[in-house]
């Protein structure tokens, strides 16, 4: 290795006079042929720390004697038992301090620091395998038998420490142990690779009848195509062609209708064609192809297609198959016209046979069958064949004029009076706009929204260009529904063309129609601000949360805090507040109103030069104040909501950790109330029905009160009985 430095230049490696004058490096190796003699980075690493001047070298401690050794081990061991006092829940320090100890030779004390750490987190797999390779690396082979044992029986669907116990087993020759491990953990059911290193472990030992029985448990813990395609692989592998067999008609008669049976299908017709029997794998197919729908069969179609090209004719076998299939969809639809599941197979057998001429006219035929009643229910499956029809004209056969043609045939089927479906008035939409006929998309939008169901009950809005109407029945959700998702899309459509204004008018005709509308409202608040309008996104929050009725405000509200915050409007933000505390008092508004304080800092640091710490000791400052009025709101005005007042407090604690030393725990903790378990009586109909706990929190102030009238009462007493004993 020494002369590994003096190698050839030219072959891309830096030789040693080059190092030590530093020379560029290339750009480009023209030789990348490796040199006879490599250097390893760990060598040139090594080599770098012993030529390391003797100034920058850390120094070296050398033990001369006995005491100096207690010494340093009575040091580390107070180090870590410090350490740990502090983060007992940090794993890598346990294990650091075991590995410590099983350096300085003490095996027993590792091996307690290691109970100790289990005791801290058993369920923890990790320190369970370190644990055990401690006992295995220093030859305890009974010690680490004995931490495999607990080590399995607590967590026993962590696979890794069956593993690592039936290897250790094994490596020491102990085959039966290995066996009885197994047979422990199969009893616990794993999943597929446990069951099938049972089976190598056997077969490693030639057992194969064992692996055999084994076999037949896992087929029956995991009955599922993979797990009975590898028993019969294991069989035909072992030349027991007879019960490889056997094990495909075993799987067929049990999973033949599962979803993974064309997977089984498949193999057991390779099977058959590895064995010659190329009847046999016919039969399969076709038995698979009758009993296997369409739409799970592809891949199965494609192997007999080339099963055919390999033995027999196989224009002859398709049109067999497909003008089986087509009788037989044929014989389904003149029984049931309206099963339109059996149309969709048949326009898709017909769409994997490429005749346009037969896919239109399954198509025209299956699109007369109406549904039998005016009912969303009954259309929805229906309104699927004309998009499946429209998609296949547009994208396969690119007729457009048919595409149109279509998409207005189908507008003109739906009962608009009754009910109406914005998948295709959305779907016409788009396609004229990627015709480019932006105009005729917006008239079809502004149809939409018109063509809402209508009823007598009904009242009129001016939406775009046309009078709409929305129903006061019993389908009046649905109705609205309908409409929200077409102003969403049409709004989306007219934000990606760049028509901001014609955002602004949908977006108002949207408010019009729907005032309470919460999204509407935010939405059109966003859009505002994205354009850096943040005078008008101001005012529409406003218009918003001065409206008399609202589905849903809290998320209103949140959306006007956040945008105040955003944009660094602190006293904005805090005016919103207490506007939103002038209306509720709820503990989520206090809660969000003093994490806001505490985090406010940007305000303060405006024209100022305090320090950092003085910062936060404002901010702090002013939480704190929207804590202690919280507080007192809910002893005064709500002193029933106990548990929402004790919920305050929890966080307020929280708040003053969080700024470590500038916060004062204990101004909390006494306030802090005590957890009490009581007893109550559960009333029913039929009078009462027993107790049920709960939990009850006494305050500090509580306590004096109750502390107070114990005292009056015992005095009453002493002052009752002086006045009988006079008597």
């Amino acid at each position: 290795m020494a002369n590994s430095r003096e190698a050839d230049p030219n072959l891309g490696y830096l030789t040693k006079k080059e190092t030590e004058v530093k020379l560029p490096r290339p750009t480009r190796v023209k030789n990348k042929t490796p040199a006879s003699i490599q250097i390893t980075a760990e060598q040139i690493l090594r080599e770098a720390r012993e030529r390391q001047e003797a100034e920058i070298r850390p120094p070296k401690q050398k033990i001369t004697d006995s005491t100096e050794l207690g010494d340093y081990r009575l040091r580390k061991r107070k180090e870590f038992e410090d350490l740990i006092r502090r983060v007992r829940w940090n794993k890598s320090v346990w294990v650091k301090y075991a590995k410590w100890e099983e350096s300085q030779k003490d095996f027993a004390r590792s091996r307690s620091v290691w109970e100790r750490a289990l005791e801290v987190d058993y369920r923890d797999h990790t320190l369970w395998l370190k644990y055990a390779d401690f006992e295995m690396k220093n030859k305890f082979v009974n010690h680490a038998r004995n931490v495999w044992d607990r080590a399995t029986q607590l967590l026993p669907r962590v696979d890794q420490l069956w593993y690592k116990y039936i290897h250790m087993e094994e490596v020491l020759g102990n085959v039966a142990a290995a066996r009885q491990i197994f047979e422990r953990w199969m009893k616990w059911m794993p999943d597929q690779q446990g069951w099938l290193s049972y089976i190598k472990f056997e077969l490693r030992y030639s057992e194969v009848e064992r692996a055999r029985e084994i076999f037949e448990r896992f087929v029956d813990c995991h009955p599922k195509v993979s797990a009975w395609i590898r028993f019969a692989k294991f069989e035909m592998k072992n030349g027991e062609i007879a019960r490889a067999r056997n094990c495909y008609e075993r799987a067929v008669n049990k999973l033949g209708d599962d979803e993974e049976a064309e997977e089984l299908f498949v193999a057991f017709a390779e099977f058959e064609e590895k064995c010659k029997e190329t009847e046999r794998a016919r039969c399969i197919y076709k038995f698979a192809l009758d009993h296997i729908p369409k739409g799970r069969a592809e891949e199965l179609y494609k192997k007999f297609v080339a099963f055919e090209k390999q033995y027999g004719d196989r224009e002859g076998i398709e049109d067999a198959i497909v003008g089986k299939r087509r009788f037989q969809y044929e014989d389904d639809i003149r029984k049931n016209p309206l099963n339109y599941d059996v149309w969709f197979d048949y326009i898709r057998l017909e769409e994997s046979c490429g005749n346009r001429q037969r896919i239109e006219d399954v198509y025209e035929r299956a699109i007369t069958n109406l549904p039998p009643a005016q009912e969303k229910r009954y259309w929805q499956r229906y309104i699927y064949m004309w998009i499946n029809y429209v998609l296949y004209e547009e994208l396969d056969a690119q007729d457009v004029d048919r595409t149109r043609e279509i998409y207005n045939l189908c507008l003109k089927m739906i009962p608009h009076e009754k009910f109406s479906f914005a998948k295709i008035w959305l779907m016409t939409a788009q396609f004229e706009i990627r015709q480019l006929n932006v105009d005729r998309a917006r008239k079809i939008l502004g149809s939409a929204i018109g063509m809402a169901p209508k009823d007598k009950a009904c009242y009129k809005f001016h939406i775009l260009y046309l009078v709409h109407a929305l129903a006061y029945s019993s389908d009046c959700t649905l109705n609205v529904s309908y409409c929200k998702q077409i102003f969403k899309k049409y709004i989306e459509i007219e934000l990606q063309l760049g028509n901001i204004e014609r955002c602004r008018k949908l977006y108002e005709k949207y408010l019009e129609w729907s005032p309470e509308n919460c999204y509407a409202w935010s939405k059109y608040a966003e859009l505002e601000r994205s354009l850096s309008e943040t005078e008008r996104a101001r005012a529409l929050f406003e218009l918003a949360i001065d409206q008399p009725a609202l589905d849903m405000p809290e998320l209103l509200w949140k959306a006007y805090i956040d945008f105040e915050i955003s944009e660094s409007e602190y006293r904005r933000t805090r005016d919103l507040y207490e506007r939103l505390l002038d209306r509720t008092k709820h503990l989520k508004v206090w809660i969000s109103y003093a994490k806001f304080e505490a985090s406010a800092m940007d305000e303060v640091l405006q024209g100022s030069e305090l320090s950092e710490s003085e910062y936060k000791k404002k901010c702090l400052q002013r939480a704190r104040g929207v804590f202690e009025k919280a507080l007192s709101y809910f002893r005064t005005s709500a002193p029933e909501l106990k548990e929402e007042r004790a919920m305050l407090l929890e966080e307020w604690l929280n708040t003053e950790k969080s700024f470590g030393e500038l916060g004062n725990v204990e101004l909390v903790t006494s306030k802090l109330p005590k957890k009490l378990k009581k007893r109550r009586h559960i009333e029913t109909e039929d009078g009462p029905a027993g107790y049920e706990e709960y939990i009850d929190y006494l305050f500090p102030e509580e306590t004096q009160t109750t502390n107070l009238k114990i005292l009056e009462a015992a005095y009453k007493w002493k002052k009752q009985k002086v006045v009988s004993d006079d008597d």
